[in-house]
């Protein structure tokens, strides 16, 4: 007896046959239908209602985005009348951090870096804080970055706010600037997982088998890393070359 199918496509165009005469107008739309999904998510730290959130992810998957990084990026760019049109409130913290005092607080550091066929200046300033909507921060950071993109000359510049619980006796104003840093670096490293090494499109899915390919692709990351690698992509095709190269990487020679 053939299994009976899991998609819900089927039943849906038949219920639809059943009302030809059904003119668009007499369609819910897409928004009312979302309204009615159930949040099965625990209320605290909810940021955003569960509408809002699906209404963007079937936006960012309408323009072509094929994975949960490229969802995140799409958000991430869309603007505030994107936001406002699915009912998501635009962030007050947000708010709260860029009308800070920050003219008169010195530039506490300048990083400058090359990468990714772009130049980048990293201006940042910190600031103690008692008051913010986040419970518990004690320093605010404001990060300006200034990317110039080397092939067409053109210069973007773009600010990025974080909080941290550590107080100034705690940490310096290098160290939350470190730690975001390392977390660029996160975000970075699943990028080369997704794109690279086509993370998102694997077929594998039951037991241990994901996450242990991932352990195994992070391992290549960070061995070609230790080499000098700037270009995953290019060191892999390299060394497909020849099967003797990989020998040469950090613990196999």
């Amino acid at each position: 007896m053939p299994a009976e199918a899991s998609s819900l496509i089927p039943p849906a165009l038949d219920q639809r046959r059943e009302y030809p005469e059904a003119e668009p107008e007499d369609v819910p739309g897409l928004l009312g239908r979302l309204a009615h999904v159930s949040d099965p998510c625990d209320p605290c730290g909810v940021r955003h209602a569960p509408l809002g959130v699906l209404a963007l992810t079937a936006c960012a998957v309408l323009a072509g985005a094929t994975s949960l990084l490229a969802v995140g990026e799409w958000i991430t760019d869309a603007p505030p009348h994107v936001l406002e049109h699915v009912g998501v409130r635009l962030d007050q913290l947000r708010k709260q951090l860029s009308s800070l005092p920050r003219p008169e607080v010195p530039l506490q550091g300048r990083v400058r870096g090359i990468g990714h066929g772009r130049s980048e200046i990293r201006r940042i300033k910190v600031v103690t804080v008692n008051s913010l909507l986040l419970p518990g921060a004690r320093q605010a950071v404001q990060i300006k970055r200034r990317r110039t993109d080397r092939k067409t000359g053109r210069t973007t510049i773009k600010t990025v706010y974080a909080v941290t619980s550590l107080t100034a006796g705690q940490a310096n104003p290098a160290q939350p600037a470190t730690l975001i840093r390392d977390h660029w670096q996160i975000k970075a490293l699943h990028h080369v997982r997704d794109t690279t090494f086509a993370e998102d499109a694997s077929q594998l899915r039951t037991g241990n088998a994901p996450p242990a390919m991932t352990t195994w692709r992070n391992l290549a990351i960070g061995a070609l890393r230790l080499t000098g690698a700037t270009n995953i992509a290019a060191t892999l095709r390299h060394n497909a070359r020849n099967t003797d190269r990989p020998l040469a990487l950090p613990g196999l020679n």
